[in-house]
């Protein structure tokens, strides 16, 4: 396992999940400001105030009798994303890739009929994939058409970034690579290829997949180390901006980058996990101490502390 020994663990700077949760969440996260990440319609309307791109918004299902009129938000499009408002860690999220004639496909080739994804639907408003099983809303949104450059990295799926920011500095990047293991989605516990990115340039820096480190894309053999994210300057600066949006000083930012309208912000989380620290073969402890030890940085522009991030964390 991945530096399974305690005492490795802490001089390599590997942050554990107590020292996340009460050092970092529960220090730099105000509890009143949770909802505008936990809840993805509400983190929609934010982003869309500061002007952060985010997919299409193609419709929004929240009482039961509106679910026989799910047709009305698809129709015309040539694909679609259902997903929880307040889901995690992927759960409940219904991507369809393809329709042809009337009939609904996955990234994998199998079909979802009508009735199925109206069943997801009512799913969702039941509180299945929220967390705490809460009461939820269906939020219909358009489907990213990922850019051409990651051809051969990812499988059935649309690859994301995720950028962990702390207060405002983007210490430690990713990027989430979908494989037939994880069933098209770019979420690491269930499969997917986890490759460390460069803060300065986008490119990758070290790949894992199940925690294990791997050179090549297991469905496409892809070379991993190729990875370079394009518009990186563009997706940075997004991603580092979020601190402004919420005003929360430790937030996972997930990014995607849709070949037409470029970076868009996908989703934030207020309780990042902490895999991105296998993926880049390194801890992050050391990246949030050194910010720390700056002091107030209320002042410094968005563009300062991404400058700073470039200087520090390149490697």
């Amino acid at each position: 396992m991945f530096f399974a020994n305690p005492f490795k663990l802490k001089k390599k700077g590997i942050m554990g999940m107590n020292q996340r949760n009460s050092g970092y969440i529960g220090r730099y996260n105000p509890r009143r400001l949770y909802p505008l990440v936990d809840n993805k319609l509400k983190t929609k309307i934010i982003a869309h105030e500061a002007q952060v791109t985010t997919p299409a918004l193609l419709g929004v299902i929240s009482m039961q009798v509106e679910v026989e009129h799910v047709e009305d938000y698809i129709k015309g499009v040539p694909g679609f994303v259902i997903k929880p408002a307040k889901g995690s860690g992927g759960k409940g999220i219904l991507i369809i890739t393809k329709i042809e004639h009337g009939r609904y496909y996955k990234g994998n080739g199998k079909e979802e009929s009508l009735s199925e994804i109206k069943r997801h639907v009512t799913d969702i408003l039941a509180g299945l994939f929220s967390l705490g099983g809460s009461p939820d809303v269906a939020v219909v949104e358009g489907l990213i058409q990922f850019d051409n450059a990651f051809d051969g990295f990812s499988f059935e799926g649309v690859p994301d970034v995720r950028v962990i920011v702390f207060k405002g500095f983007p210490v430690m990047a990713m990027m989430r690579l979908s494989t037939s293991a994880s069933d098209g989605k770019a979420n690491l516990h269930q499969g997917a290829v986890g490759v460390g990115l460069n803060i300065a340039t986008g490119k990758a820096l070290h790949a894992v997949q199940f925690g294990l480190p791997v050179k090549y894309h297991p469905d496409t053999n892809k070379q991993l180390t190729l990875l370079e994210v394009p518009k990186w300057e563009r997706l940075i600066y997004l991603a580092a901006s979020c601190y402004e949006m919420t005003e929360m000083g430790y937030i996972g930012t997930d990014m995607v980058l849709d070949r037409e309208q470029g970076p868009m912000l996908l989703e934030l989380n207020a309780r990042p996990g902490l895999a991105i620290q296998v993926a880049n073969g390194q801890g992050i402890l050391p990246r949030l101490k050194l910010i720390e030890s700056l002091g107030d940085t209320s002042k410094m522009s968005v563009e300062e502390r991404i400058a700073f991030s470039k200087e520090h964390f390149n490697q």
